[in-house]
């Protein structure tokens, strides 16, 4: 099968879409090509943006560290709350509250000089996160409420390629743009097209309401892993885009509070790992655009081919990800992934120009798609059967706390050593956690 026919799979369901579901899938599709672009401009280069105004490194790791902070106190409350309310109207009200904030970035940079700037945005993203909180929990419902369990494989793969593709192509323009605009205007420019992404996306999750919307309350639950990329709370992609969102599931009808006990045994035991993976994964995060800035000097128009690149390996190793599982498991491959991804940081340690840089960003796509591809899976097969809510609930909170304490791990390491010398401690810390995950079957 040919690379054109693989990418257009997703785009060619074995039969026909029923009527009934056709403009709802519509407005799924067009709800992640305009996120896309919010992802493309403003999410991507909001820390970006920070390093130039001269952030330290635990500036940028509170902007990280924030949404972290956030899903550790709301997101149980927030799967609570869902429960006895239309999901519809919860996820578009949600959308909106979060993304009009969207057009405060565009201002903040004709008003403030750059410290208050950074804080201005710290701030900012940290309160945003609050209703960014119910949208990550009440999408996942949203969804299950919209797609019948026999196309969300279909509906799945046409929204993961259509933000691949959305973002690659917002990331080189923002790039392109950047570079031959006045900084401040550049910057505002991006922002004003990430909001008007926002605003978009949140328009089509406005005519998705009457799905779950005034009739229905309390959606219900998905038990196996949805695979899409695109909703796991917009404020926790900021340094990276943590995939492995699973745990989000699990708090729509029937959420339980976490209870200690399910942590005995076998599976407390792979918690324990994913949490040393995440820490380890998000360390180096708040490190990359300081080193990308301020040691290699690197325009924005280079970054944002960089990261292109490191979304079409992504989007590439996807199509092979089912073979592979087929082939070593969602255990192996994860495990194979965690350790691939430490090339990241050691390469950018010794990258002095485009071309390391351009394979480094290949290489780390290529492996966070075989990890973004198994680990949820992986820690399905770990979860017990008997009290599934409860047990993934105790993901969430692990996958939280590493993204935190990585977050404030790497920008204290930012700040006390060498970035070069940084980056070597990310390699080390990612390669021992793969390797607990290769020993944890």
């Amino acid at each position: 099968m040919s690379v054109f026919s693989q990418l257009t799979r997703p785009f060619q369901p074995a039969q026909p879409i029923p009527e009934a579901y056709r403009k709802d899938f519509w407005h799924l599709y067009m709800d992640v090509a305009w996120f896309g672009i919010l992802s493309g401009t403003s999410l991507a280069f909001l820390t970006v943006y920070a390093a130039r105004l001269g952030a330290s490194g635990l500036q940028i790791g509170l902007i990280n560290a924030g949404p972290a902070v956030v899903g550790l106190l709301f997101t149980l409350p927030v799967g609570r709350w869902l429960q006895d309310r239309p999901v519809g109207g919860a996820v578009f009200w949600s959308a909106a509250l979060t993304r009009s904030a969207y057009l405060l970035w565009a201002l903040i940079p004709a008003f403030l000089a750059p410290q208050p700037q950074v804080w201005t945005l710290i701030v900012l993203v940290l309160v945003m996160t609050i209703p960014s909180t119910v949208l990550a929990v009440g999408f996942n419902a949203l969804y299950a409420s919209a797609v019948p369990p026999e196309w969300r494989g279909h509906v799945v793969g046409v929204r993961n390629a259509l933000l691949s593709v959305v973002f690659v192509a917002s990331s080189l323009l923002a790039g392109y743009l950047l570079d031959r605009l006045p900084f401040a205007l550049g910057y505002q420019l991006i922002f004003l097209l990430g909001f008007v992404g926002a605003a978009m996306s949140t328009y089509h999750l406005w005519r998705l309401r009457h799905i779950s919307g005034e009739t229905v309350a309390g959606p219900p639950q998905i038990r196996g892993v949805i695979g899409d990329f695109a909703r796991g709370g917009e404020m926790r992609s900021l340094g990276l885009n943590a995939r492995a969102t699973v745990a989000l599931r699990s708090f729509t009808r029937g959420v339980q509070s976490l209870r200690p006990g399910v942590l005995r045994g076998h599976y407390g035991i792979v918690i324990f790992a994913l949490f040393l993976f995440h820490l380890a994964l998000f360390l180096p995060v708040p490190i990359f655009p300081l080193y990308w800035v301020n040691q290699l000097h690197f325009s924005d128009g280079v970054i944002s081919v960089g990261t292109a690149v490191f979304h079409l390996a992504v989007l590439f190793g996807s199509l092979r990800v089912s073979q592979l599982v087929s082939q070593w498991g969602n255990h192996r491959l994860t495990a194979i992934g965690a350790l691939l991804l430490s090339l990241y940081p050691l390469l950018l340690a010794f990258t002095q120009g485009l071309p390391l840089f351009l394979v480094t960003s290949f290489l780390g796509g290529a492996a966070w798609a075989l990890v973004g591809g198994a680990v949820g899976n992986y820690l399905l097969e770990k979860v017990p059967n008997t009290d599934r809510p409860a047990s993934l609930a105790w993901y969430n909170l692990a996958l939280n706390a590493a993204v935190l304490l990585g977050s404030l791990g790497g920008s204290w390491l930012a700040d006390a050593m060498n970035l070069s010398a940084a980056l070597i401690v990310c390699f080390v810390a990612r390669v021992l956690a793969g390797l607990v995950i290769w020993r944890v079957r």
